[in-house]
């Protein structure tokens, strides 16, 4: 058992990280700064990100965005997400948990690397009315999209896997907000309503597009390249995330709840059996998490 874990704990690493026996050199620096950044222990942007939920969630957001055309077009023809998707993956973890554990200035130095990288994402797409746009990552709106999609699948996930919030869903919507005015979005919604609110207007507007771009996609995210030992729970939280999904997305994205045979799949179970696994590999508390403490100790902030 202890080999297993051992094993299953380098290779969830090397997921998330790249980097299978030791923490990578941004986290520790979560130490440095002067501030308390823009979240606290308590915080419901702490309760939410610190749940082992959050791999759920990584993977439902991750069907979310792609669900908008303009969205697909940047991540399918410059993120190289085929040829580097644990690379991808790494980067978006370094950015949520800075922005969430760091200091204001690791957050702002955070974002500002991804708005750099972000200008050179341009190009063009077929919008699901057959015309031709220009798109660009730094566009708002394509982030409204991305950030309302995240909020929406980490509530979701952490509302079956995870644990309470304080001050609840619209505590999480109103904190999280702040990371969407970081990369350029004027007005995030405030409140878990405003979050629907978007959701079903960009639904009812037919912006949303099921195309074969969308279904490789979907297909990829289905069956990443990981390593075997990963692969029996990947399926597993995969089946949990299409399951915690709405069925009028699961429809646009052409996928079904696991079954087997003719019984259905108890994914939600599962999930929360294999995230168990995961947490006894990796251990309550992320390194993250540490080094913000650390940090917050340092100016006062706990006892």
């Amino acid at each position: 058992m202890r080999n297993y874990l051992k094993e299953v704990q380098g290779e969830i690493r090397r997921t998330f990280t790249g980097q299978p026996d030791s923490t990578p050199e941004w986290v520790p620096r979560l130490a440095d700064g002067n501030d308390a950044g823009y979240h606290l222990p308590g915080s419901a942007v702490w309760a939410v990100h610190g749940s082992m939920s959050t791999i759920v969630a990584g993977i439902r957001v991750l069907l979310m965005q792609s669900l908008h055309p303009g969205a697909l077009a940047g991540v399918y023809d410059h993120s190289g997400f085929k040829e580097d998707p644990l690379g991808r993956l790494a980067s978006t973890i370094r950015w949520i948990f800075t922005v969430t554990y760091g200091s204001t200035e690791a957050a702002q130095a955070a974002t500002h690397r991804v708005r750099k990288i972000h200008e050179y994402v341009q190009g063009s797409y077929v919008d699901a009315h057959g015309s031709t746009r220009r798109y660009a990552a730094n566009d708002p709106e394509l982030l409204s999209w991305v950030h309302v999609a995240y909020a929406d699948s980490f509530l979701a996930a952490n509302r079956i896997w995870g644990r309470p919030v304080p001050g609840g869903p619209d505590a999480y919507v109103r904190e999280w907000a702040q990371a969407g005015r970081l990369m350029g979005i004027e007005s995030p919604p405030l409140t878990e309503a405003a979050v629907r609110a978007d959701l079903d207007r960009w639904y009812c507007s037919g912006d949303l597009l099921a195309d074969e771009r969308l279904a490789e996609t979907v297909a990829f995210i289905h069956h990443p390249p990981l390593h075997p030992t990963l692969k029996p729970g990947y399926r597993i939280l995969f089946a949990a995330a299409v399951a915690s999904l709405e069925p009028k997305y699961r429809e646009l994205l052409g996928l079904q709840l696991a079954r087997i045979g003719p019984v259905p799949f108890p994914a939600r179970s599962a999930a929360r059996a294999t995230l168990g696994v995961v947490r006894l590999a990796l251990g309550p508390v992320s390194s993250s998490e540490l080094a913000a403490r650390e940090r917050l100790r340092r100016l006062g902030f706990e006892a």
